[in-house]
């Protein structure tokens, strides 16, 4: 083996006059008089390649990379997808082109959290409809939840706050607070459904009694979810979305479950009682012959 000096190879001409010393080449020059050199042994050119060969999935890629500054992701990916779009139409065969980084993770978080939040609701139904033996009642509950949510989305928007995980992970744990609100005001008027008031009165007496503890349970989150709201601390500005969430959602649908919820109440119950007055006064039919 022959090693050379880096300083001295400074040309293809000084790489091919690297004289050969290896045993077998010795004896050859040996023989003939003359030390082979590596350019009587092979053809020396110059050619380009890539610097850095990257592969993704056993297969070779070329990766572009981008940074976000001053603006949220979901909208950063927005733009660099029709920037896809428009360059997929002029790719060459057997290429591909995808996103891939954060932003596939944030992708697959927000999907698993809106399944989540979906099946969650879907849960509290199911479980309403067990302990309630009915299926009108729950959709009264659950019928503040699109206060809820408005609520959400209200306060994200005013404090111009992005979309993200922990702002989902604040929206579902609104839903359970709002749900649990809303099945005291409804168990409570159809108790008094029960004790032979009118589903009016019903709405009205379960809004009044159950007033202050609602109104307990959401000031003591508000409350609680204020300074995560804020932001306080080192970091504080990874979990404001969560109280923030939280708080917006209390907001909403507090006032949904102490008014929309009874009047929902009394709306559906008054036409299930008119509906069965109107059954119970229709004649019979009676068969002609007799």
């Amino acid at each position: 083996m022959t090693e050379a000096p880096q300083y001295t190879i400074d040309s293809l001409q000084a790489l091919g006059n690297i004289p050969l010393t290896s045993e077998g080449a010795a004896s050859a020059g040996m023989r003939s008089g003359v030390v082979p050199i590596l350019g009587s042994f092979s053809t020396l050119s110059r050619a380009s390649q890539d610097a850095v060969v990257s592969h993704y999935n056993v297969q070779p890629v070329i990766d572009i990379f981008a940074g976000v500054q001053g603006r949220d992701l979901g909208a950063v990916a927005g733009d660099i997808d029709r920037l896809v779009a428009q360059a997929a139409k002029r790719l060459p065969a057997s290429s591909s082109i995808a996103v891939r980084g954060e932003v596939q993770t944030m992708q697959s978080s927000f999907q698993g959290l809106l399944l989540g939040l979906a099946f969650a609701v879907l849960l509290v139904y199911a479980l309403m409809v067990v302990n309630f033996q009915s299926w009108i009642d729950p959709l009264v509950i659950i019928s503040g939840l699109p206060g809820a949510l408005a609520g959400i989305a209200w306060m994200l928007f005013v404090t111009r706050t992005t979309v993200s995980v922990p702002a989902l992970t604040g929206a579902i744990m609104c839903i359970g607070i709002a749900t649990a609100n809303s099945i005291l005001v409804v168990s409570f008027a159809r108790d008094r459904l029960g004790e032979g008031a009118s589903p009016l009165e019903a709405a009205f007496d379960a809004g009044n009694s159950r007033f202050r503890p609602v109104l307990m349970t959401a000031l003591a989150m508000l409350i609680g979810m204020l300074p995560m709201a804020i932001g306080f601390g080192d970091g504080g500005e990874q979990n404001a979305p969560l109280g923030r969430a939280v708080i917006g959602g209390l907001l909403f649908g507090t006032v949904a479950t102490l008014v929309f919820v009874p009047a929902a109440f009394a709306a559906v119950h008054t036409w299930l009682r008119r509906r069965r007055n109107v059954t119970a006064a229709a004649p019979v039919a009676t068969d002609p012959t007799h």
